[in-house]
């Protein structure tokens, strides 16, 4: 972690309002489906921000989540380090992003590396592993383990095909926004510059 004073002023209130963000409850359904996801004896930490983040920090599990959404012989990140040293750990939490990204998840959903490493942003964190997980239930590729109903399905593309006929009568159709001509007249109406005639 980045050995830094307390913020004051308003960088301590914008970091307020980055800490509001964070969810306790939606915390633990993550962990829940990180620790079903992954296995492997997968140890649970303790309720908390910083327990979460710890928890996380070093990469390794980030990493052994994305490979197992991949089937064998597929994962994205084939090295996994167990390393204690600082530039191995980001740079784990790096490769989770690369993959994360490829695997279908918005560039505007991942969070910042130092995000995770420093604990500055964990709701972005959370935002990530939601993302994750939703294009994982979408996917459906049997990758995936545990309850799908902690994630949203994403909406499926359903293109339709119009035949040249159908699109020449979709021509001749006028559609009620653009209003309607019927009863419309020109009785009345006074030629462009003479006054209005009150009586």
């Amino acid at each position: 972690m980045a050995n830094r004073g307390p913020s004051y002023g308003l960088s301590r209130e914008v970091q307020e309002k980055i800490e509001q963000k964070y969810d306790p409850e939606l915390e633990s359904r993550l962990v829940d489906w990180i620790i079903v996801q992954c296995g492997e004896n997968t140890e649970q930490p303790p309720p908390g921000r910083q327990h979460f983040q710890k928890w996380l920090m070093d990469g390794t599990l980030l990493c052994k989540l994305i490979n197992s959404l991949h089937p064998r012989g597929k994962e994205p990140i084939p090295k996994i380090s167990e390393s204690k040293m600082a530039f191995k750990q980001m740079e784990q939490i790096s490769q989770f992003l690369k993959a994360a990204e490829i695997y279908g998840v918005r560039t505007t959903d991942i969070f910042q590396t130092v995000d995770l490493w420093e604990g500055k942003d964990m709701a972005a964190v959370q935002r990530t592993l939601m993302a994750l997980g939703s294009e994982a239930v979408t996917r459906d590729d049997g990758c995936y383990r545990g309850d799908p109903s902690l994630f949203h399905r994403k909406a499926q593309k359903n293109r339709r095909g119009f035949s040249e006929e159908q699109l020449r009568q979709g021509q001749n159709v006028i559609g009620l926004q653009m209003g309607s001509n019927k009863g419309a007249s020109q009785s009345g109406m006074t030629g462009y510059g003479m006054p209005r005639q009150i009586i």
